[in-house]
C-alpha cells in the first residue's frame, strides 16, 4: 500500500436490523426498560439505527486506521498502525444470522483482561478488510526509516572523533 492509498471500509446494511434487535433486547431485560423497548421496536429504533449507520466511517491509509461513529456523541478513533499487535475475526451464531461479522483490535500496552480496543462490527468482507490492515502494518514494520541512516551515521562519526580524542589523550599521557 503506497502512501497516497486509502482504502474506505463499507459497512453492511443489515448491521441496522441487527442494532435494533440487540439494544432491544438490552432494553427488555430490565422491568423498566419493557416500555422503552416497545418504544424502541416501534420505530425509534430504526431511526436510530439508519442515522447511526449513516454516520459510520472506517479507513485504512499507509500509516493508520481511522473509525468513526455516533449521533449525539461522536466518537473518533485513530489507531496507528505500528500499535496494532493482534486483529481477531469474530463470527458468532447471531451475527452469521445478520451476515455480519466483528474485528476486534489490540494494540501495544493492551492487558489482556481488558476488552478490546477497538471493535469494528458489520465491515463489508471483513477478512479482506483484516488482510489489507495486516498487510498495511507488516508494509509500515518493513519501511526504511527515512533520516534515520543519516542520524545513525552522524551519531557514530561523533562517537569516533570522541574515541580518537580519548586516545590522543592517553597517548599524551605516556
Amino acid at each position: 500500500m503506497d502512501d497516497a492509498a486509502t482504502i474506505h471500509a463499507r459497512f453492511n446494511p443489515l448491521i441496522k436490523p441487527f442494532l435494533v434487535v440487540k439494544i432491544g433486547f438490552v432494553m427488555m431485560s430490565t422491568i423498566v426498560g419493557i416500555p422503552l423497548a416497545i418504544v424502541w421496536f416501534l420505530g425509534i429504533g430504526r431511526w436510530w439505527a439508519q442515522h447511526y449507520f449513516d454516520r459510520l466511517e472506517c479507513q485504512l491509509d499507509a500509516r493508520s486506521l481511522r473509525y468513526r461513529k455516533g449521533i449525539l456523541v461522536t466518537t473518533e478513533k485513530t489507531i496507528p498502525l505500528e500499535n496494532i499487535q493482534d486483529v481477531t475475526f469474530v463470527e458468532g451464531p447471531i451475527l452469521r444470522r445478520f451476515d455480519l461479522s466483528t474485528l476486534k483490535f489490540e494494540t501495544a500496552g493492551h492487558s489482556a483482561g481488558q476488552a478490546a480496543d477497538m471493535q469494528l462490527t458489520g465491515i463489508i468482507d471483513a477478512q479482506a478488510f483484516r488482510a489489507s490492515i495486516l498487510q498495511a502494518r507488516e508494509a509500515l514494520r518493513h519501511r526504511p526509516q527515512e533520516g534515520a541512516g543519516d542520524a545513525q551515521l552522524a551519531a557514530l562519526r561523533a562517537i569516533e572523533a570522541k574515541l580518537d580524542q580519548i586516545a590522543e589523550l592517553l597517548r599524551a599521557r605516556q
